[in-house]
């Protein structure tokens, strides 16, 4: 995820189609370092929401209203003072003397995509008199500003006051002129011919798609690969083997790249081109159900996990919405993670002490067969001889029998026979404990798998609840049940059929046995932790092969493998399903099945809310 300097265009775009025109209706400033302007425009009331945090810096359009604290801020103030009721006039991003172009002097100025946007405004003073203003918003990571100036360039007040102590390069402090440092040896992207694209990416030896983002303001990494990518190159390639051979073939690409360098002078500039037509299409790229990526075009590389939006403020609001659902969940399953993950840490010690102990019984038969043998051929033993060679008759083999010169072979047999029925017990009481204890692993892995399906703060009642029944968390005195909401995913396959993912053993239980009828197929990752699938027949005969597909890769997406390319996926229909009695939540046993490999992409199953 990136604010770059095209994500910055695309919102200019829409704010001068919104905003252009509008009168600042209301000015708040709901956080230290956030405003919230509210403009009226012939098309009704809009919001433009303007952070310069240092986490999450972002401007972009908004229907969400957020409270005010109760005393305005000396800032907030400030602009209600000057620019309460102005007019915006202009909106653009930020604008260089053409002079400093590859293009001819001239006095005129270019666009560039620099992340400062410049949002202009005229008012009337206290006098009557027409003044013009300039709010300018610098999304620049930590270093994010929002400035106001006057007409001749000067600051009159910033969100952030920068003084020389802290900055040496640019002081933003009320009188000072405003300017924009230039720290970075960087070009102007939508003023840039072949000649100087090649020498600017080929000057040296780095990776394709570093050399783009770190010539070009504006660009970010992910946009630069996307760049390579549609050009027909490998993004890490480096630029040296660019100039090395003009018939370098493409890694991704299934044809040759002839031209490699003139490919993508070809791909920026057309992208570049559509910039300064506004010819934007915002697209979030998906992993599942998580946003992964976005960008103010199509991220082809992500394949078909791309969802499009109207426009960047849509987009923009709904993926940090989702991101911030996604934190949020994680915030409030954190202590039944530490719960579950130190619960697991502690069997799985106990595990492999058994497993030990129990190779410490591999010998027991051996003891075994030494005293019968003694029983048998004791007689021809010495006093004082410390071994005896004797014909297994199991095997035919002949095998030598350590002896105690001490002991007689009577009493050798005897202790032989003592540490076979020692280890005997241990080996018995241990296989009974390892399988307990097997079980609880496999019984916590699924909850934290659970845990990593949940997306809402719904999911997590049930978890907690099946962690309470497990003794892992203490009920607290006559302490009721939380009502229970969540419920399964669910799914409608491309030819029709319902398909019900289960988030948790509670729901997998219930899927299994309670809804899913005996003719209903049944879908389960292979040896690993992972929720179940059922897929209602309604009375069909067969299923099509692409939803027995869809089915496989929704198990394989909500398993513990859902980072690996290919899943192994059982199948078999519900009847066969059993649950032994006295298992845990989750668990069920099926003795004849199908299976087939699923890849863990759900992207084009349709999800039912």
């Amino acid at each position: 995820m990136a604010f770059d300097g095209v994500t910055i265009a695309n919102v200019v775009s829409e704010m001068k189609k919104e905003l252009l025109g509008g009168r600042l209706y209301k000015i708040a400033q709901p956080e230290a370092d956030e405003l919230l302007l509210t403009i009226k425009t012939n098309n009704g009331q809009k919001r433009l929401l303007i952070s310069a945090g240092a986490s999450l810096p972002l401007i972009y359009l908004t229907d969400t209203n957020k409270p005010s604290p109760m005393t305005a801020p000396n800032f907030c103030m400030l602009l209600r003072k000057h620019l309460q009721n102005g007019r915006i006039t202009d909106i653009y991003q930020h604008r260089v003397p053409e002079s400093q172009s590859e293009g001819s002097p001239s006095d005129g100025t270019i666009p560039t995509l620099e992340r400062i946007v410049h949002i202009e405004i005229e008012h009337l003073d206290e006098m009557g008199d027409l003044c013009h203003k300039a709010l300018i918003v610098e999304i620049m990571g930590k270093h994010s500003n929002i400035i106001f100036c006057n007409e001749d360039g000067l600051i009159i007040d910033s969100i952030k006051h920068v003084s020389a102590a802290v900055s040496s390069v640019r002081e933003v402090l009320p009188g000072k002129p405003y300017f924009v440092a230039q720290t970075q040896d960087k070009m102007n992207a939508l003023d840039v011919d072949y000649d100087n694209f090649v020498h600017a990416i080929t000057r040296k030896a780095q990776p394709l798609y570093k050399a783009i983002y770190s010539s070009f303001t504006g660009i970010s990494p992910l946009l630069a690969q996307e760049i390579c990518y549609r050009a027909g190159l490998d993004g890490e390639i480096s630029t040296a083997a660019l100039t090395s051979s003009s018939d370098m073939l493409s890694v991704i690409a299934n044809h040759p790249v002839k031209d490699p360098l003139r490919s993508l002078y070809q791909t920026f500039s057309g992208m570049m081109e559509d910039i300064k037509n506004e010819r934007f299409s915002p697209t979030i790229a998906y992993n599942g159900s998580q946003p992964v990526e976005f960008a103010a075009f199509p991220l082809t590389m992500y394949s078909d996990q791309l969802r499009s939006f109207d426009t960047m403020s849509a987009l923009l609001e709904n993926y940090y919405a989702e991101k911030n659902a996604l934190t949020r969940i994680r915030q409030k399953s954190a202590d039944l993670r530490r719960i579950v993950q130190t619960a697991l840490e502690r069997n799985v010690k106990k595990y492999d002490l058994q497993l030990r102990q129990m190779q410490d019984t591999e010998k027991r038969e051996t003891y075994r067969i030494y005293g019968e043998l003694l029983n048998t051929y004791g007689y021809s033993a010495q006093p004082g001889d410390k071994s005896l060679e004797a014909v297994n008759y199991y095997t035919g083999e002949t095998v030598t029998i350590p002896l105690d010169p001490t002991l007689t072979a009577t009493e050798n047999a005897k202790k032989y026979f003592d540490k076979y029925n020692k280890l005997k017990r241990t080996y018995e009481a241990l296989s009974s404990l390892t399988q307990e204890v097997k079980e609880e692993i496999d019984h916590l892995e699924s909850i934290s798998t659970a845990l990593d399906i949940a997306l809402v703060e719904d999911d997590l009642v049930q978890i907690k609840e099946e962690l309470t029944e497990s003794g892992y968390i203490r009920r607290k005195g006559n302490t009721k049940k939380a009502k229970v909401t969540s419920k399964p995913f669910h799914y409608i396959s491309s030819d029709g059929f319902h398909i019900y993912v289960g988030k948790n053993n509670f729901q997998n239980d219930e899927l299994t046995f309670k809804f899913a009828t005996g003719n209903d197929w049944w879908f389960h990752a292979k040896g690993m932790p992972g929720s179940h699938v059922v897929v209602k027949t309604n009375g069909a005969d067969e299923l099509p092969d692409r939803t027995f597909e869809e089915a496989g890769r929704l198990a394989a997406f909500y398993s513990k493998g859902r980072e690996q390319d290919k899943v192994e996926i059982d199948y078999i229909q519900k009847k066969h399903v059993k649950k032994p009695s006295g298992a845990k939540p989750g668990f069920v046993v099926y003795y004849t099945n199908y299976s087939l490999m699923a890849s863990s992409n759900i992207s084009g199953i349709e999800r039912v809310e």
